[in-house]
């Protein structure tokens, strides 16, 4: 008999991330992250691979950023030695970079870089292309003097207690207050220490790629003085004789991803006037002379769309290996691999249920980090000619193997002529002659999806002995773009799917006490937890999670706020505040009877604290039961990568909170 799965059994789990190979495709390397409970954080370690046995390459725990240097070395960032973390602490940027041998050796320290790196890219041997956070404020330190270096270091530590604010977004979730603060392009020669910027001062590139020749780089950004463009300029810089161009002009495309193929430029991008913001991108060549053309119409967004709590770290969803540009994409509740050739024809590679998270490809075999059979994390290669799946690691198979991994038990509703997916968690020790509690949990987003993949929280319900039902309502991915446009429509057709798949789980499963139902949900599972409980007392209970509450305040306070309310709600504060009103759940509260617990976290700039408090204000107010658990240091991101011990009191919280209203009868 299997053992039940435990709240706490998420610190024992191995995080997957950052799957690549050597150059000449004969390693593989990836990082596996732990929860440190003790510290109260995560330890990232490198790993190896020959792409069928893996090793454990580092043990400092803080290596997650690296790349490879030549075809058995690997370059990584790490703060090592005690000088260099007295440095940043006194509020010096700096970035170290080590040299790994694969076969033996300690780690030698390479070179430092004055910044805090975010991507590093090899262009030969001894130059590599950079981005980097800075403030516009200190943007030459790394240029001047000891002596003017002393003061800007001193005007910076001056500067620790206040914020000046004259930008638009001024913070960003899990980035802190970013006034001023812009993501840099740069160039670096080891052999002389030189840095060069690429990219201009007020400009933030969000995507970057070199030329197979290393002649040519590529960006994708924005320059902004006020407030961000809303969508991308493409621009080159020539290596060679140090000269830049721009080749998209801003404000016409909102590029997504920027891809060299064969000397072509080619990007992912959309216009966004059909869907909005939300509008997923289309694949297209774009000309050296600022030309877009389609190259291939694809409706489906790129990358995993599908949400677990399971994940710690991300890597690449797209690769041009051959004559062929690989890409993860979600289809319906599951991410797979499809594949777009030079002719333009889109093709599926491995399409199977569950997750792929992240794709490298060596000697002709898809290799990619994945959650398939309601496992956690693991590495599969997948031979694209025999069409055979390998499983490479097994660092948490112990745990698929002794656990009551309660299966996916799907259950769908028609709306019209339209299916819609959903499924049920049956307790352990299910007896359809007893009676049973129950949790609806609703995504966030809502441009995500569930789908049959472990996800703990919900495992841990159904092992505490609930039901445990979830569902993609409309405005969720996997479905292209009309599916998922619900603006000016939340709290509506989305409203409709939830309770209808409720009706529908109640009627399929009997041994539910319809009395005893409890809801659930985080971001926009949050807003619509609150719709809920502001819209039907059909729930016994409920706990809110880093939700909307107010789209007018929203709107001014969340660090998307300024164009995701407008794009969303069809409607601003100036041209149609009753709109946003009308959407909001604020303006219901006083119909609420369900006792609600709110979750949030005073860090979480996504959507503010402040929307959480508005809620359980008006609850009080109208004598509600309500409970509030604020948690301090934290963001958008508590439940996924959250200090581990925050996450442990928050699924106790909301744990506790449903025992005590849906387990007694």
């Amino acid at each position: 008999m299997k053992k039940q799965i435990e709240l706490r059994d998420f610190l024992d789990f191995k995080f997957i991330s950052n799957l690549s190979f050597s150059p000449n495709e004969e390693y593989g390397a990836f990082v596996v992250s732990t929860c440190d409970e003790d510290k109260n954080n995560y330890r990232s370690y490198l790993y190896s691979s020959d792409g069928d046995n893996y090793r454990q390459l580092t043990s400092y725990g803080k290596e997650s950023l690296y790349i490879w240097d030549n075809n058995e070395t690997i370059l990584f960032a790490n703060m090592r030695d005690e000088e260099d973390r007295k440095a940043v602490e006194k509020g010096e940027e700096r970035t170290v970079f080590y040299r790994i041998h694969l076969h033996g050796g300690e780690a030698v320290k390479a070179f430092t870089l004055p910044f805090f790196v975010t991507a590093i890219k090899k262009v030969k041997d001894g130059t590599y292309l950079f981005s980097a956070d800075f403030h516009m404020r200190y943007s030459t330190m790394y240029q001047v003097n000891d002596e003017q270096k002393k003061a800007l270091l001193k005007e910076k530590k001056d500067m620790q207690d206040y914020e000046v604010l004259d930008e638009l977004p001024f913070y960003g979730n899990g980035l802190g207050y970013i006034n001023s603060k812009r993501n840099s392009l740069f160039l670096y020669e080891e052999s002389t220490g030189e840095i060069t910027r690429i990219s201009e001062e007020t400009m933030d590139v969000s995507d970057f790629e070199i030329t197979e020749d290393g002649s040519i780089v590529y960006y994708v950004g924005e320059a902004y003085s006020q407030k961000p463009l809303s969508k991308d300029g493409v621009y080159q810089y020539n290596i060679v004789n140090k000269t830049s161009k721009e080749i998209l002009t801003p404000e016409v495309y909102s590029v997504k991803k920027l891809f060299v193929w064969d000397k072509d430029l080619y990007v992912l991008a959309s216009d966004q006037k059909m869907y909005g913001m939300n509008e997923n991108g289309k694949f297209y060549h774009l000309g050296f002379d600022g030309t877009m053309i389609l190259f291939a119409n694809y409706e489906d967004s790129i990358g995993s769309s599908v949400g677990s709590d399971c994940r710690y770290g991300g890597g690449k969803s797209v690769q041009i290996y051959g004559d062929k540009l690989y890409f993860i994409t979600t289809v319906y509740n599951r991410s797979v691999v499809y594949a777009l050739d030079k002719d333009g024809h889109i093709s599926s590679v491995y399409d199977n249920e569950g997750s792929v998270d992240a794709i490298a490809i060596a000697k002709g075999k898809l290799y990619f980090i994945g959650m398939q059979d309601m496992r956690l994390q693991e590495v599969y290669c997948f031979d694209m000619e025999t069409k055979t799946v390998q499983q490479i690691t097994t660092l948490n198979e112990h745990f698929f193997e002794e656990k009551d991994i309660r299966p996916c038990i799907p259950c769908n509703i028609k709306q019209g002529d339209m299916e819609i997916y959903g499924w049920v968690l049956t307790p352990s020790n299910y007896d359809e002659n007893k009676t049973y509690p129950a949790i609806l949990d609703i995504h966030g987003g809502p441009k995500t999806v569930y789908g049959e993949v472990y996800y703990h929280e919900m495992q841990v319900w159904a092992n505490m002995g609930y039901f445990v039902f979830f569902m993609n309502p409309r405005g969720g991915d996997g479905r292209g773009n009309s599916f998922a446009d619900i603006r000016g429509k939340y709290g509506t057709i989305d409203y409709d799917d939830l309770m209808k798949f409720t009706d529908e789980v109640l009627k399929q499963y009997p041994a539910i006490d319809a009395s005893r139902v409890g809801v659930t949900g985080g971001s926009y599972g949050g807003f619509m937890t609150n719709w809920i409980i502001t819209h039907t007392n059909r729930f016994k209970a409920a706990a809110s999670q880093r939700s909307i509450s107010n789209w007018i305040s929203f709107a001014h306070t969340s660090d998307i706020g300024d164009f995701f309310a407008k794009d969303q709600q069809a409607a601003d504060t100036w041209s149609n505040v009753e709109k946003l009103w009308w959407h909001s759940p604020l303006k219901y509260a006083d119909q609420c009877k369900t006792p609600t617990l709110f979750i949030h976290s005073n860090e979480d700039y996504r959507c503010p604290y402040s929307e959480g408090l508005q809620m359980y204000s008006a609850l009080c107010a109208h004598g509600v039961e309500t409970r509030l658990c604020m948690f301090k240091g934290e963001n958008h991101e508590l439940s996924r990568s959250g200090k581990p011990r925050h996450r442990v009191k928050r699924l106790e919280e909301i744990s506790n909170w449903m025992h005590h209203y849906l387990m007694q009868k």
